[in-house]
This record gives structure tokens, sequence and C-alpha cells, in this order.
């Protein structure tokens, strides 16, 4: 299963398109802000041993309502789900050095993707998942 967090509707449309057409994932989750996913995530956490958690999680970071820092921050407060392996990209358009350093940094974070991916490197990101 993988998650896609983000408010653009033109890139969540081609990654969907992506993963249908390579048979990248069976199952996408998505949320169109952080809050909407910390929500989610807040609810499985409850009830860990009875859901298919995501094996790969694409987070924006400009988002409404709560933005990628702010999820980050919370998510890695849930503890039940600390212990499951998952791959975490920051998948956004910014080149600012500074942003990609401080995702970097953040032990939840595997790697900071700039947009638009294109197959190849999607290819590449669900090879790797953790499960």
């Amino acid at each position: 299963m993988a998650c896609i967090i983000d408010d653009d509707d033109l890139y969540i449309n081609l990654v969907k398109k992506i993963i249908d057409l390579k048979k990248l994932s069976e199952n996408l989750l998505i949320f169109k802000n952080g809050k909407e996913a910390l929500d989610y995530f807040t609810r499985i956490s409850k009830n860990i041993e009875e859901v298919i958690y995501p094996e790969i999680i694409l987070l924006d970071l400009n988002m409404p309502v709560m933005d990628g820092w702010g999820f980050l921050r919370n998510f890695a407060q849930i503890e039940p789900l600390k212990s499951i392996p998952t791959s975490l990209y920051i998948v956004s358009s910014s080149v600012d050095p500074v942003e990609i350093e401080r995702a970097k940094s953040d032990t939840l974070v595997t790697d900071y993707l700039i947009k638009p991916l294109n197959l190849k490197e999607f290819e590449v990101l669900f090879s790797q998942k953790s499960a």
C-alpha cells in the first residue's frame, strides 16, 4: 500500500496513473492535507494489527489546513506507528537548500524528492519499499 498526502489534484492523478500503469501498489490512500492524514493514522494506530499500513508515504510540504512539517511533527508522536517500517518521502517543488536539509535531517524522512518525478524515479521508489 502507498499513501499520497498532497493537495495538487494534477500531481495526484499523475501518480495514480503511474502506479496503476506500472502496477507499483495494489492500494493507494490519498489525503488532501496533513490533518486528514494525521487523523487517519491516529485512528488506525488504535488497531494497528488489524489494518494494512502504507509501505510508502509521499508527502508534500505546502498544503492548506496542516502542511507537511506539521504532519511530520505530529506523526512522530504516534507511538504505535514507530515500530512499523515505512519509507516516507518528501515530494515537493521547492528547491530551497535549507528546506531540503531540514527534511533530510528528520529521522522519519527517507529522502527529499523534487517534483515532478519521472516514471523511472517512481519505479525506483517502489522497488525500495520497506516491507
